[in-house]
């Protein structure tokens, strides 16, 4: 009966070796389509045998590659096995482990690190940075409280298979259907607008080492907060990203509420769902501005997930240094965020074994997305300047 966490470091590798197959054969295949259609456009033989030519080995890779996918499904399939028996036979049922289920993960990561003894002294996360994290006294640690902003969820999202690609924006036409007589034929209707967008997905790592000692001494789940805050750091990488293109939106310089209401009212077009994402420093200085009745004029709902509304929009507030350039900017996103930004997700953060010759095994964190922008019309960067 094999060790799980063994089997499911392996079962790991080997679904990673396949999904690189696979994306392998799909190029091929997109490959042999290209061939094939380039055989309309030849005129003498010469060409036709080098373009035959290029088929045979191109398809010869393809079988090759297929065979590979092949033998790999099956080793992950009796590893797969293996671990569903090791599993069930282990007799210490706690141990049971699902390397897909991420508490589980965590807890083979503590169970594998702190069998292997003593680590060499390396730079990483140890008894020195873990400091607080080893109490005198049985202490349960104490979390910061975060306001958590997770700009995924306001912008589109597209899951891909591949690399890099093409996105198709269809763009609004505003067109309208004409009033025809009785069986006359049908008017032509105003043909939609559509563009590509090209995507470039980036790859996201990094690893942080632990020692032994900071796992022996705590007396919780050391690797569970640092799986936490690899999470975290993927939630900072992709806001980043997403801010740096919202403020790739047309720059538009405002002076007081009358300024801003123009942006909504009329500078937007209707069929956009409009939004206010702006600077810490543009929310206090909005926040202090009232009606002529001496109310104020943002106004808290719950019906949204911020929890504000400016002139009937929602309101989502940044750090001055991540939807501007320094402290103190009064800037902001106004517009439709869905429609303006794409985030094309390849793959999400995770916990996992990685080989490492000088640090051994190390806790590292993976994340695979690109950004961009579809539909320039569907918002301003803003630059607030107060009435004086």
């Amino acid at each position: 009966m094999g060790n799980p966490v063994i089997i499911g470091a392996k079962l790991n590798v080997k679904r990673s070796a396949l999904e690189k197959v696979e994306e392998k054969l799909r190029t091929l295949l997109s490959k042999r389509d290209e061939l094939a259609a380039s055989v309309d456009g030849i005129e003498n033989e010469e060409d036709l045998n080098a373009i035959e030519s290029e088929v045979n080995a191109n398809d010869e890779v393809v079988n090759e590659t297929e065979e590979e996918k092949s033998s790999l499904e099956e080793e992950i399939t009796k590893l797969e096995n293996q671990l569903e028996e090791s599993n069930r036979k282990s007799p210490n049922k706690g141990a049971k482990r699902n390397m897909t289920n991420h508490i589980e993960t965590r807890e083979a990561i503590n169970s594998y690190v702190k069998s292997k003894g003593a680590v060499q002294e390396r730079a990483g996360f140890t008894s020195v940075e873990g400091g607080a994290l080893i109490p005198e006294e049985l202490l349960k640690p104490q979390k910061a409280p975060e306001d958590v902003i997770d700009l995924s969820k306001l912008v589109n999202v597209a899951k891909v298979n591949s690399g890099a690609g093409k996105y198709p924006v269809i763009k609004k036409s505003g067109s309208k259907m004409s009033s025809v007589a009785e069986l006359a034929a049908n008017p032509e209707l105003a043909k939609p607008t559509i563009s590509e967008v090209p995507y470039d997905i980036e790859t996201y790592r990094g690893y942080i080492p632990v020692s032994q000692e900071v796992i022996d001494d705590a007396d919780y789940d050391v690797t569970g907060l640092i799986a936490e805050e690899i999470n975290d750091q993927e939630l900072n990488t992709k806001n980043a990203a997403i801010a740096a293109v919202l403020k790739t939106a047309p720059a538009k310089a405002v002076t007081g509420l009358d300024g801003l209401k123009a942006v909504f009212n009329k500078d937007l077009k209707k069929v956009y769902a409009a939004k206010a994402i702006i600077s810490a420093s543009l929310y206090n200085e909005l926040d202090t501005l009232k009606d002529g009745n001496g109310r104020y004029l943002l106004q808290d709902d719950i019906t949204v997930a911020s929890g504000k509304k400016l002139l009937g929009k929602e309101v989502v507030v940044l750090d001055d240094d991540v939807i501007g350039a320094a402290d103190g900017d009064l800037v902001g996103f106004i517009g439709d965020p869905k429609a303006f930004a794409t985030l094309f997700d390849r793959k999400r953060v995770s916990v996992k074994w990685v080989d490492n010759d000088v640090y051994g095994q190390l806790l590292a964190g993976f994340v695979r997305f690109d950004v961009e922008k579809t539909d320039a019309e569907a918002g301003f960067f803003v630059t607030y300047t107060p009435e004086v």
